[in-house]
């Protein structure tokens, strides 16, 4: 299946990272924006998975779809860069107003670009 399709299920995402320390964080995050097969954005908050990959670039994420079964993938990621201004800052931001509700945008600081390294199957 292909990123663009994968995504445009809904379902529950997982974001896991690790600090400098080996410390692992996990944390839900949203659909990603889908620029093409190998790179994905997400926005993030000045929270601990950002601070993760201030020092480790590698993370990765879990989707599971909505549906009966366990159908999704695991994907392993690369940092490739964050944005703290710009279009793509300011495209996250309104979903996030439109998904969440009115504020929700405020909180999101980076739009944060990864390069995906392997696509596996959920199961």
């Amino acid at each position: 299946m292909k990123l663009a399709e994968l995504f445009a299920n809904d379902g529950l995402g997982i974001m896991a990272t690790a600090g400098a320390d080996g410390g692992v964080n996990t944390a839900v995050y949203a659909r990603p924006h889908v620029i093409d097969e190998t790179t994905l954005v997400w926005g993030m908050t000045e929270g601990r998975s950002f601070r993760n990959l201030s020092q480790n670039p590698k993370a990765a994420f879990l989707f599971r779809i909505d549906q009966p079964g366990y159908r999704g993938a695991r994907l392993a990621l690369e940092l490739i860069r964050s944005e703290e201004e710009g279009a793509m800052l300011t495209q996250i931001k309104e979903r996030a107003a439109t998904v969440v509700g009115a504020g929700a945008g405020l909180a999101v600081t980076h739009a944060v670009w990864f390069r995906v390294v392997e696509v596996r199957p959920l199961v």
